[in-house]
């Protein structure tokens, strides 16, 4: 699962902007299932499955660059944090990558039943993966 994943929200989010990235979503590699929800005034998304999962449901946070979070499941956890509402983009978030345990800058942007997902090391050094609404 190739992902590239906190930060003060508004007072309170917009329904309207917070309601187009709700859901699950299919990740464009191993078949990853993310499920983002509302999270205060932000939006946050949990890992629900994957290949790797499917294959062992106790799969671990192993590669993490965090030694103390090395153990943690990879099933449940929190990839997704931090996001405020820009209209119809979320901004200001982070997506947490467990292929190289590295937390990125991101922005979710979502269009009908895709989500733009960009995750930045830097603005010129930046991915984008297009996931599809599941419900």
């Amino acid at each position: 699962m190739s992902l590239i994943l906190a930060a003060a929200a508004l007072a309170a989010a917009s329904p309207a902007a917070s309601d187009g990235v709700l859901g699950l979503w299919k990740t464009e590699t191993r078949n990853g299932i993310v499920e983002i929800s509302r999270c205060g005034a932000s939006v946050c998304g949990r890992l629900v499955t994957s290949d790797g999962l499917k294959a062992d449901p106790n799969l671990k946070d192993v590669n993490n660059s965090n030694a103390a979070l090395r153990g943690r499941p990879l099933k449940g956890l929190l990839i997704l944090s931090g996001f405020k509402p820009e209209g119809a983009v979320w901004n200001g978030g982070k997506i947490y990558n467990a292929e190289d345990g590295k937390t990125y800058s991101a922005r979710l942007t979502p269009a009908g039943n895709r989500l733009q997902v960009r995750g930045c090391i830097f603005v010129p050094l930046c991915k984008t993966q297009s996931w599809t609404r599941i419900r």
